[in-house]
């Protein structure tokens, strides 16, 4: 090929997708905001019908009730939110947003890597913050979330970050929070491509597969405690989940594996967090009495037996809280990063099941960020914490009144729009002139 042809067709692809980039991050807050009028859902459970917020260089100075409050806000820039609603962002957990752009494309995937064990892989390396599928999030106000990688026994490390970024050093807001683990499952299906019945029976290899975790866990413990002259990135992988610094997000759904996930964190003394959870409700003693969270699967499923209630899925939540298990919610499954922007609509379903909406609220705000240890800065409306939050014409757990008129990350006021909310524009005039 003719080299200046070459160098053609690289410069035309290079500007399609400088076009088709991300939005251009928000400039940082430059004059104090106070939002006025609106109803304010801290995230902890109360709500304040008639606040004022105010924010100052990214962070909450004033949360209150107007009538109880008297400031001068001459000199800031007021946001008239009569008869709307503020929410602090909500968070996403256990997700690859920002891993994999396309699917059908392998280029674009990066959520895993070979082997078995490799708590020493980092995804927020691989985290691309100019994804157009993480943009499309923030008009529904999920504005955080934790990026996850998958594959194998221990996937790797997860990290928190905000959806307003250049790259991903920008978009960091706690690197490294913890190291993923799937556990064994104690049962499996018939290989059906091999003419085995499709149902459930016990896995054989599941006490090998335990044990093999406890050995490599144990190995790990004792290559960190002793001379290192060799080095082993997987085992320093380790190192934070054994000192107690990370969390150890344990993937399992199953009653028996959640229990058996419990016992082998307390022979290691580990900080752990069941996700999946499918089971959970079941042994809701046992979690509460060991102080270990859930981040429930995805809400807006089917159940997984025939002899389960039809609405499961939908009030396992509940179920969970009513015991005292600190509960929050995630987008798993099929088209995850798709429905990830749904988030807030699957804490709504939770309350159409007998979730009081404030706590429902909790289980994508303040509840998630205890859970990923960032509570102390973002989660709730809170004096001290960042301006992370949005305004809405109505109820943001409700996909019918979810209508975002502002957003803010750290004080920055972010754009709403998105290559999609362009094409719905495009074609909404298309037809309306017709």
């Amino acid at each position: 090929m003719n080299i200046t042809k070459l160098y053609t067709i690289i410069a035309c692809f290079l500007a399609t997708n400088i076009i088709q980039a991300q939005q251009t991050p928000a400039p940082k807050q430059q004059k104090a905001i106070a939002i006025v009028g609106a109803t304010a859902h801290i995230g902890n459970g109360k709500v304040i019908e008639n606040s004022i917020i105010i924010f100052k260089n990214g962070k909450l100075e004033t949360v209150a009730d107007m009538s109880a409050i008297r400031i001068n806000t001459t000199d800031m820039e007021t946001i008239n939110a009569q008869d709307q609603h503020v929410y602090p962002g909500f968070i996403i957990p256990n997700s690859t947003l920002g891993l994999v752009e396309i699917d059908a494309v392998r280029a674009t995937q990066d959520s895993d890597e070979v082997g078995q064990m490799n708590p020493n892989i980092r995804s927020l390396i691989a985290y691309n913050a100019e994804s157009k599928i993480v943009e499309s999030m923030r008009p529904n106000g999920v504005l955080m979330g934790q990026i996850t990688p998958r594959g194998g026994r221990i996937s790797g490390t997860s990290s928190i970050v905000q959806f307003d970024a250049w790259n991903w050093e920008d978009a960091a807001i706690k690197a490294n929070d913890g190291v993923h683990l799937n556990w064994p499952s104690p049962y499996s299906r018939g290989r059906w491509w091999l003419g085995e019945p499709n149902v459930l029976k016990p896995n054989t290899n599941y006490n090998n597969q335990v044990t093999e975790l406890t050995d490599f866990f144990s190995a790990s413990k004792a290559y960190l405690n002793g001379d290192k002259e060799t080095d082993n990135l997987q085992y320093e992988g380790l190192s934070g989940v054994l000192s107690g610094s990370q969390k150890l997000f344990v993937h399992v759904n199953d009653e028996k594996g959640i229990t058996d996930a419990v016992e082998f964190a307390n022979s290691l003394k580990l900080n752990i967090v069941i996700v999946g959870g499918y089971q959970a409700y079941k042994v809701g003693s046992l979690l509460k009495q060991h102080n270990i969270p859930v981040i429930l699967n995805r809400v807006h499923s089917r159940p997984n037996s025939d002899d389960e209630d039809y609405d499961l899925p939908f009030k396992v939540a509940r179920l969970l809280v009513e015991q005292g298990v600190l509960v929050g919610l995630q987008a798993n499954g099929d088209m995850e990063r798709m429905n990830s922007r749904n988030l807030p609509f699957y804490a709504g379903t939770c309350v159409a099941y007998g979730l009081d909406k404030e706590d429902a609220l909790k289980l994508i705000t303040s509840n998630t960020a205890k859970i990923l240890g960032i509570d102390d800065f973002c989660g709730t409306l809170e004096v001290g914490k960042d301006a992370t939050l949005f305004i809405s014409e109505g109820d943001a757990l409700d996909m019918r009144t979810n209508i975002l008129t502002k957003a803010f990350i750290q004080g920055r006021n972010i754009s709403l729009e998105t290559h999609q909310t362009e094409l719905a524009k495009r074609y909404s005039d298309k037809y309306k002139n017709q």
